[in-house]
C-alpha cells in the first residue's frame, strides 16, 4: 500500500509558489491546515496533526517545512499514532530558540532533540536566515535523520526559486518506499 503524504507548512503557511503547495497541486498530497498560521499555538498544531493522522487511512509520510519540522519533533514525543508514519522529510527547520523567533513564537521552546521513531531526512541550507547550517545539522543528528545540504538555498521556500523542487520530491519518494 502506498503512503499518503501529509504536507506540514511552517509559520504563516506556504504560499501558492512554495514547493509544498506545488506538490499538493501536482501530486495530490494533503495539506494539514492550521487554524491560525500567524500566531501558531503549539498545542493546537499538535492536536490538529494528530487529528489528521487518525482520520487518514493507511501509512503516512510527512513533508514538513520550517516550524512544521519542529512540530513533527514534538508530535513524535506525545502522539500514540507515530507507528502510522513511514518517514518524514524535514526541510529548513526553523530555530525557534533564537532570540528573534523565541519572542515571535512563544511556547515552541525548547526544541525536542530526541530521535524520531521513524526514518527521516533533514534538508538544510548554508544561508538559511532562520537556522544556521551547524544548528540544522545538529538537529538532524539528534533526530537520527539523514542530513542533506542544499548549499546556498536560503530558507528553501518560494524565494529560493526551486519551483516544484523535483529533487526534494525524489527524497520524499525514497521515504515512501521504505
Amino acid at each position: 500500500m502506498s503512503a499518503t503524504v501529509l504536507i506540514l507548512p511552517g509559520w504563516q503557511g506556504s504560499g501558492p509558489e512554495h514547493w509544498q503547495m506545488l506538490w499538493a497541486q501536482r501530486h495530490g498530497h494533503a495539506v494539514v491546515a492550521q487554524n491560525d498560521w500567524q500566531r501558531p499555538r503549539r498545542g493546537d498544531w499538535l492536536a490538529r496533526l494528530d487529528e489528521v493522522v487518525i482520520d487518514t487511512p493507511g501509512p503516512l509520510v510527512l513533508a514538513a517545512h520550517s516550524l512544521g519540522c519542529i512540530q513533527v519533533a514534538v508530535w513524535a514525543t506525545v502522539s500514540r499514532h507515530t507507528a502510522r508514519v513511514r518517514g518524514a522529510l524535514l526541510v529548513a527547520p526553523g530555530d525557534v530558540e533564537t532570540p528573534e523567533l523565541k519572542e515571535q513564537l512563544p511556547g515552541w521552546q525548547p526544541i525536542v532533540r530526541q530521535p524520531l521513531p521513524f526514518q527521516s531526512i533533514v534538508v538544510g541550507s548554508q544561508n538559511d536566515p532562520f537556522c544556521r547550517v551547524e544548528r540544522a545539522q545538529a538537529l538532524a543528528q539528534d533526530w537520527g535523520a539523514q542530513w542533506v545540504d542544499l548549499g546556498m538555498a536560503g530558507h528553501i521556500n518560494a524565494e529560493s526559486s526551486l519551483g516544484d523542487w523535483p529533487e526534494g520530491h525524489t527524497l520524499l519518494q525514497t521515504l515512501m518506499k521504505e
